[in-house]
């Protein structure tokens, strides 16, 4: 779960959630803009409850300013409760994740949601994101897992895999546009390639990228299942510079009674044992995480565990979420937590994400890093570090300089040059 429930107005698209929302997005705009005239997308995201109560506020926001514009819900939300927008007032057509090709078209039925199970939903697939340092390409879609807190696999289908060739084509696309970081994102992102032939591997297909697209400069993987990582993928992080040294795990807890109640596949100790692996092969990565607080019938010693985990395993980023029962989920059916407690929770989790952001930006000082430039005066180095800097760069230039200090949430670059 790697969703969250910040929007993004871009275009006529309005974006809820995960980075493969993003994509799907900018999906939406190249396949349909014949039949968006006049029309606001909702792309929603039903990962929390939140995400929903946004979405659909931000419908109604848009209702009041823009009367006459013609509004259409899309998205995991729509895909899982389809109803629930129909009958808002402020909507004029649902369309749900399995999309034909005239699925925007003005004239149809209100509501065009299909059976995601029998239709599934292939990875959005995209030309171009003008102007963009960094761009993100679906190479998976959908979920054959079931964790108990989750509906993903409701609203996208069973999992699916973009082909090699098309993962190709689509990044020599964006490179050839001046592109300069690709991040490979999907639901599910190990998972991809087992309904492929021959069943190859995400290490087999990040193995052709590199060798494929000899001008990608940056590649980067988006969250993946800290149950599985190929050997071959293990062995490009550590030979391969292209291959940027973070990984973003969707962990969840760190207590292990905890994860075999969200039915996860991995224990506290696979985590740790991959981490270590990882980071024996690429001295240097760092670490993102994933996780839920207050899941159901988590004991305050279970709690603890996962804060100790924040610490033992040296992670640098987190991303909380307080623990949201979707209707659908087995969990949602579990005693539940007062709200307060879970907030409680998710606070001092995210105070534990803080200072080991902290710790990891205490370890940069004084090393010399290469960032990639998203914004004036604002930089992502190849580990992820956020990194604020004085001066002029275009966006999308490459820079190097050393870290002077750094202000609790960025690495601060006095003096750089040129990559």
């Amino acid at each position: 779960m790697s969703a969250a429930p910040d929007a993004v107005r871009d275009a006529e698209v309005v974006t809820f959630g995960c980075r493969l929302n993003a994509a799907g997005s900018q999906a939406i705009r190249e396949q349909h803009s014949a039949d968006l005239a006049g029309t606001v997308v909702f792309n929603t995201c039903a990962v929390t409850a939140e995400a929903v109560r946004q979405a659909r506020q931000s419908i109604r926001k848009t209702r009041r300013e823009r009367p006459q514009a013609r509004i259409v819900v899309t998205g995991c939300a729509a895909q899982i409760d389809p109803d629930a927008f129909a009958a808002m007032d402020e909507v004029d057509v649902v369309v749900g994740n399995a999309r034909p090709a005239r699925a925007f078209a003005s004239e149809g039925p209100r509501v065009r949601v299909l059976d995601i199970m029998e239709h599934g939903t292939p990875p959005p697939r995209i030309s171009g994101l003008a102007g963009r340092s960094r761009a993100y390409v679906a190479i998976q879609n959908g979920c054959d897992h079931r964790c108990t807190f989750c509906v993903i696999p409701y609203g996208r289908g069973n999992s699916r895999s973009a082909p090699v060739e098309s993962v190709i084509e689509q990044t020599r696309t964006l490179v050839g546009g001046g592109c300069r970081e690709v991040v490979l994102t999907g639901v599910d992102l190990t998972s991809w390639g087992a309904d492929l032939d021959g069943a190859p591997m995400l290490g087999d297909l990040v193995g052709r990228l590199l060798e494929e697209v000899p001008d990608l400069p940056r590649l980067r993987l988006s969250s993946i299942d800290a149950a599985e990582i190929d050997e071959t993928l293990m062995a490009l992080l550590a030979a391969e510079s292209r291959l940027m040294p973070h990984l973003h795990l969707s962990l969840q807890s760190g207590d292990d009674l905890i994860l075999k109640r969200m039915k996860r596949r991995h224990s506290r100790a696979d985590a740790l044992g991959l981490i270590a692996a990882a980071r024996a092969a690429r001295p240097g990565i760092a670490f993102g995480a994933d996780f839920i607080a207050g899941f159901p019938t988590e004991t305050e010693a279970a709690f603890e565990n996962t804060l100790a985990f924040v610490t033992e395993a040296g992670l640098s980023y987190l991303h909380v979420f307080p623990f949201s029962p979707r209707p659908g989920a087995p969990a949602a059916r579990m005693p539940q937590h007062p709200t307060e407690l879970v907030h409680a929770r998710a606070r001092r989790l995210r105070a534990a994400g803080e200072a080991a952001l902290g710790r990891h930006l205490d370890r940069q000082v004084g090393s010399r890093i290469s960032a990639l430039v998203e914004a004036p005066g604002r930089a992502r180095a190849e580990d992820f570090t956020e990194i604020s800097f004085v001066g002029e760069a275009p966006a999308g230039s490459l820079i190097t300089g050393a870290v002077a200090g750094h202000d609790g949430a960025r690495a601060h670059l006095e003096a750089w040059g040129s990559a």
